[in-house]
């Protein structure tokens, strides 16, 4: 099937498209298997996909952006991961659309001026590190502690599960000045070379294979106090702010994943043969290439639904919450059904869908649970009370 472009997209958006389908085709998906088992893909390419324009979208030029809004750098990772095909390497490459948006709202001048624009360009990585080994997507549990001393805070603690850590020049810290619950909670950039600070080790997962992933450690670490971004114990309403767009974020990438599941699966279909015909031919195939693509449909509709309440400021925690379970739990059953097409090559890790199967189990776990996502809906529909 082709799916057509959405209707809110005009022509830079068809343009921007073209740039990072190109860009995607010739510097990623050529390499996206072999970087995929080597767990990472050379730090250049953040330094390459900020001079193609594309890694700069939705922030603003005089921050070293190049523009747009969150439209624009969605079409562009979906792009990315459909015709890169690494979805593992798009997400590290991406690991500053959750670190810098605090900094940009509520950072003073002077700090947006020395994080964002070098970010920006390519030249430092950006992660951001919220959940610890005992505290996820209940943010208010989170224990790091942070102790202002003088001119510094003097971090304790450790994070864990955090995008691009291992190689991040900067990171943005949730961490606990004040006392229990939400309103103790500030956001730190803490820099690479901080001394107590460091990667206590790289961590192996189920999938995104190509993103590093890495456990932090805090050990009387001093922080300037100047990198306390925004007010102090005020750092729970920036964070859940970030929460809204990481899961439509996350949404639109499974809806990307799905699409190359499918895509992949229809080209299979046509090339495979049994008993004397393309398995396209047989009735059960083709069934499950058009359940495929309905579903692929409606979860697009959804997360287009919530992108454009987005951008005109309505910024629904609960609607990005549906669109991030319908959209996780789509990708699942189609990329499960694209490895069933496929027979035993879909389960060999040299083919695109079985890296896809296994990329798109994070989804429902990844920046707040399906069962958070679900106590969310819950909460703003009254249910219970």
């Amino acid at each position: 099937m082709a799916f057509p472009a959405p209707l809110h997209e005009t022509e830079t958006h068809a343009a921007l498209r073209e740039q990072a389908r190109r860009f995607a085709r010739e510097r990623i998906a050529p390499h996206a298997h072999a970087w995929d088992e080597a767990g990472e893909f050379p730090r250049e390419l953040y330094g390459e996909l900020a001079a193609a324009g594309l890694l700069g979208l939705s922030y603003p030029e005089e921050l070293g952006g190049a523009g747009g809004d969150a439209s624009h750098a969605l079409a562009v990772s979906e792009e990315l991961i459909l015709h890169g095909k690494s979805v593992g390497a798009v997400a590290s490459l991406g690991s500053h659309a959750i670190a810098l948006p605090p900094i940009v709202r509520f950072g003073t001048p002077e700090q947006q001026q020395r994080f964002v624009p070098p970010v920006l360009r390519g030249e430092r990585i950006a992660a951001l590190a919220i959940t610890e080994p005992g505290a996820g997507s209940d943010v208010a549990a989170l224990a790091t502690r942070a102790v202002r001393d003088g001119a510094d805070f003097v971090v304790n603690g450790s994070k864990t599960f955090i995008t691009s850590g291992c190689r991040a020049d900067l990171v943005t810290t949730a961490v606990r000045t004040g006392g229990p619950g939400h309103a103790g909670v500030s956001l730190l950039v803490v820099e690479r070379g901080t001394p107590g600070f460091g990667v206590s080790k790289k961590l192996k997962k189920t999938g995104w294979w190509a993103s590093d992933t890495a456990e932090l450690f805090f050990e009387d670490c001093r922080v300037p106090a100047a990198n306390l971004i925004g007010l102090e114990n005020a750092g729970f309403v920036p964070i859940m702010m970030n929460f809204v767009a990481e899961r439509l974020m996350l949404a639109s990438n499974c809806v990307a994943i799905a699409l190359l599941a499918h895509a992949e699966s229809l080209a299979y279909a046509r090339e495979r043969a049994a008993f004397g015909r393309p398995i396209v031919g047989f009735q059960v195939t083709r069934h499950k290439l058009a359940d495929m693509a309905t579903r692929i449909a409606a979860s697009r509709a959804l997360v287009h639904e919530v992108l454009l309440r987005y951008l005109r400021g309505d910024a629904s925690p609960a609607l990005a919450a549906m669109a991030k379970n319908a959209a996780s739990d789509m990708c699942s059953y189609v990329c499960d059904e694209a490895v069933q097409l496929h027979g035993g090559a879909g389960y060999m890790r040299e083919t695109v869908v079985e890296r896809l199967y296994r990329d798109a189990r994070l989804y429902p776990i990844g920046g707040g649970t399906r069962e958070i996502m679900n106590e969310l809906i819950s909460k703003s529909e009254g249910y219970g009370s």
